[in-house]
């Protein structure tokens, strides 16, 4: 019996959703802000996946509570601290311009498919979006498995620590 749930090891649909809604624009911030290196932009995009996929449950109950968009605000967060942690993990200084981007008009198709990718509940998972959603997710998964382990670890310890407490002082006839 659990106080609290331990984390499905499978991503929830509306996980899968939201990055799949997001996925792009994400992975896009990621790359501008590690100044255009892709596969840097690649690792800490996948972080703040994975870091947003082990807090998704609070960040949904605390987004429902307060009426705000908690998981948006915590992605924004996250991102601008591990991008600052990838900085400081570089040799040589690293130089980041803002680009200014113009959005043209979207591809061909009804406004019908247009808005439908925008939509939640509307938009299909893309095979990549999909693929990103299970990796952090199992990434997050593994994450909670250790920490449950480390936790039961450190309290067998604290427990052993406490019985030679009360042993030694039986021993020595203090009470």
């Amino acid at each position: 019996m659990y106080l609290i749930a331990p984390m499905d090891d499978e991503p929830p649909p509306e996980y899968v959703a939201f990055v799949t809604l997001r996925a792009r624009d994400l992975r896009a911030e990621a790359v501008r802000l590690v100044g255009g290196d892709r596969e840097a932009g690649e690792r800490v995009y996948l972080d703040v996946l994975t870091e947003t996929a082990g807090h998704w449950r609070r960040l949904r109950w605390w987004g429902r509570l307060t009426r705000t968009s908690a998981t948006e605000n915590f992605i924004r967060k996250f991102l601008d601290k591990r991008t600052e942690q990838w900085r400081e993990d570089q040799v040589y200084e690293i130089r980041v311009t803002p680009i200014h981007t113009e959005h043209h008009a979207p591809r061909n198709g009804s406004m019908a498919l247009r808005k439908a990718a925008v939509i939640p509940g509307t938009a299909r998972a893309s095979l990549e979006a999909l693929a990103d959603a299970e990796i952090a997710w199992v990434h997050a998964w593994r994450r909670s498995q250790w920490r449950h382990v480390m936790r039961l670890a450190g309290g067998a310890v604290l427990l052993v620590g406490a019985m030679i407490q009360y042993f030694s002082s039986l021993s020595t006839g203090g009470y």
